[in-house]
């Protein structure tokens, strides 16, 4: 009898062993992760923050239709975006004169302050397009530009590629001093 009550007991913390292996890791996921995908915003004195798509949603959003020209005068990715306005992400008592921004494949956007604070063509962080959010929309957090009529034309916005400004898949967002 000695022996049965053993390897019963053997049996039972192997088993004990077997559900903790697989419950803990799955609630570390769980606890990790509410928060969704997340950017890094560097500020001009090196401080870096973690901004996550919960975070975002608790500052004002603003959804509007948008889209924009490219530099063959193709007008690209139509729909609704939603997101966090620049200014309300980055504060405005931060110094900077430009913004670098960078997305997940190494493409740059270095945007000045005036056009990231233009109240005619207001700057935001897209995290949903079209109701979906990041990450089931797969473009990531975007730059997008949207003023009241949903277009930016690149003659009206002065630039040859109003399109390279909306960057996707953003991961960081780099204030700078200078020109």
């Amino acid at each position: 009898m000695a022996v049965g009550f053993g390897i019963r007991r053997s049996y039972l913390i192997l088993f004990l062993l077997l559900v903790v292996a697989v419950v803990v890791p799955v609630l570390i996921r769980f606890v990790t992760d509410t928060n969704g995908p997340q950017i890094e915003l560097i500020f001009t004195d090196g401080r870096a923050r973690t901004v996550t798509r919960a975070q975002m949603k608790r500052l004002p959003a603003l959804t509007r239709e948008g889209t924009y020209q490219n530099q063959f005068g193709n007008w690209g990715d139509p729909g609704i975006y939603t997101g966090v306005r620049l200014t309300d992400l980055i504060g405005s008592e931060a110094p900077y004169t430009t913004i670098l921004v960078q997305a997940a494949d190494g493409y740059e956007m270095s945007i000045e302050r005036d056009r990231v604070e233009n109240a005619d063509y207001p700057m935001i962080l897209a995290y949903a397009f079209n109701g979906v959010e990041v990450p089931a929309w797969k473009m990531g957090y975007r730059i997008a530009v949207l003023p009241e009529d949903g277009n930016v034309g690149n003659e009206e916005y002065g630039v040859t590629s109003a399109g390279s400004f909306w960057v996707k898949n953003v991961v960081r967002v780099i204030l700078q001093l200078g020109s």
